[in-house]
């Protein structure tokens, strides 16, 4: 069984879906620290001027030591208000943004003070949007500890995986013998994004899944080579 892990991410981009897709399960690591300046809260968007960034913002006081699954957002900001207007700025002329911005939209209706929690929600969303069939499971219900290599050895016994597949900065701190002892096999996602027609000129890569999304018919079809090379491997 090949598992995935990753922490939270707001408007995921195409590579962290595309992680899942090619996983049986995924894990929502909810349980670790925050990283500043981190994709966690934050991605960029396609406009006329170039990527533009969307934070949420956090209640940043005292977070350090705290996991994310303690980080608060900060609603005394009106960021939902800004960011969908920003989204429907620069979207509202692309194919597919009448059909589907609507339910996107919903997603802010609900008042959420946990960020993981809101982009667990999320990803929700964009797992049944993109097609993803993983098992789509949070670590904070899983007995697991450690740290770094520890933690994803234990993640993964916890639910009985034969192969990890990891994100590239892996290949920095993964410790493969603990792996290969665990009978764990670890693999490498090095995603390479296709062009695809988007607004605003020359085509911008790693941008939010959202840009993706809101250009093709068929949001799936961007990681439907994988899966055939899965089944045929």
């Amino acid at each position: 069984m090949i598992v995935s892990i990753h922490q939270p991410a707001y408007l995921p981009w195409l590579g962290y879906l595309d992680r899942i897709a090619q996983s049986d399960t995924f894990i929502f690591l909810d349980m670790v620290q925050f990283e500043k300046n981190s994709f966690t809260n934050r991605n960029r968007i396609k406009t006329a001027n170039g990527p533009l960034w969307l934070t949420v913002p956090v209640l940043s006081q005292g977070h350090i030591g705290k996991t994310l699954l303690d980080l608060k957002i900060d609603n005394r900001q009106d960021w939902k208000t800004r960011h969908l207007r920003s989204i429907e700025q620069n979207y509202r002329k692309a194919p597919f943004f009448a059909e589907r911005f609507a339910r996107f939209a919903a997603l802010y209706d609900v008042v959420e003070d946990g960020l993981a929690d809101f982009c667990f929600r999320q990803l929700r969303f964009w797992a049944d949007e993109f097609a993803l069939s993983a098992r789509i499971l949070r670590a904070r219900d899983l007995a697991a500890a450690g740290s770094k290599s520890d933690l994803v050895v234990s993640l993964c016994h916890a639910v009985n995986a034969t192969e990890y597949l990891s994100g590239p900065q892996g290949r920095s701190y993964l410790d493969e013998p603990t792996f290969a002892r665990a009978g764990i096999k670890v693999r490498y996602h090095d995603f390479m994004p296709q062009t695809y027609p988007q607004l605003f000129g020359d085509f911008l890569p790693a941008m939010a899944a959202l840009d993706y999304w809101m250009h093709m018919p068929e949001p799936a079809a961007f990681h439907q080579a994988h899966k055939s090379e899965r089944e045929n491997s």
